[in-house]
């Protein structure tokens, strides 16, 4: 089970970038209206869905307010960031900076909930980032230091520890018996509302983009990119632990190039093939024992 959830969530969130820029391309609206529109969706989905089948549970108000933290910190503002930041960085500097959740929800993992990080976490994290380096080391190496240049790793990163913050809010949740289903349904609208009163205090319009390709993105990145990838993600953080959960951050660009080599025509190098075989090897190190990929019984 928790190695169909891993690869559903490697395989969905690994092609969501080709949504999302046809979303962009689309419209050439802001960002805050395409995050809006893409939770706001996947929120209603989801609310509707859980309502007609009795699956939708009542929560307390200090949960309403995790999952309006939630949904600020991973379904909001943290898409802000990395959207902004690509205006001033590459994909391949964005992807090494991201690939630090792994060690972000170690850290936090273990200060909010005193969880020890395996020994296995640090070797693992260090195989996966140095494969993600040489995976996009032509990117960085064309990286000029600039003041842009900070400001796109400074939000990089500020997009990162949100993401994270959002990770440790979800697991809150589970540990206090709460429903993943119900809690990321609230969380995407409250997120979704907050987007819509950034956009609108921005000045910017709200308005969607009715054409097919706007549609279809929207829809894919609401269904499979939130409802069944945030889904599918958020119960692995509860069964095997945040940081494991994470390491599949490291696994997105090589769906990625994959899709770009079947399609766009994209050359492998020396350089990506090192890269591709760190980051197995990384996998295998954090992977390896089938108990690792069994449920884990709360600390």
């Amino acid at each position: 089970m928790n190695l169909c959830l891993y690869l559903s969530v490697v395989v969905i969130w690994g092609t969501t970038w080709i949504a999302i820029y046809a979303q962009q391309a689309a419209s050439g609206g802001s960002v805050g209206a395409a995050v809006f529109w893409r939770f706001l969706l996947a929120a209603l989905i989801m609310l509707v869905a859980l309502k007609l089948c009795k699956r939708l549970r009542a929560l307390t108000l200090r949960d309403h307010l995790f999952c309006l933290l939630q949904g600020c910190c991973v379904f909001g503002f943290n898409f802000l960031c990395f959207y902004h930041a690509a205006a001033w960085i590459n994909s391949g500097l964005e992807s090494v900076i991201f690939s630090m959740a792994v060690l972000y929800n170690a850290l936090n993992s273990w200060i909010f909930f005193r969880q020890r990080p395996s020994a296995r976490l640090l070797p693992a994290a260090a195989l996966g980032t140095g494969g993600i380096v040489a995976l996009f080391w032509h990117d960085l190496h064309a990286s000029e230091a600039s003041a842009q240049l900070l400001w796109g790793v400074g939000l990089s990163a500020l997009g990162t520890l949100g993401f994270s913050l959002g990770n440790m809010i979800s697991l809150r949740h589970q540990r206090m018996q709460r429903d993943v289903l119900t809690t990321n349904s609230y969380a995407m609208l409250y997120g979704a509302l907050a987007m819509a009163l950034v956009t609108l205090f921005q000045g910017s319009s709200l308005q969607p983009v009715w054409n097919l390709q706007w549609a279809g993105a929207v829809c894919y990145l609401a269904i499979f990119g939130s409802v069944i990838g945030f889904g599918a993600y958020f119960t692995l953080v509860g069964r095997i632990g945040a940081s494991q959960a994470a390491y599949s951050t490291l696994l997105f660009p090589l769906v990625a190039l994959t899709l770009s080599t079947l399609f766009e025509g994209y050359q492998w190098h020396m350089e990506g093939l090192l890269g591709l075989t760190m980051i197995l090897a990384g996998n295998l190190v954090m992977f390896a024992r089938l108990p690792v990929l069994r449920r884990r019984a709360a600390a």
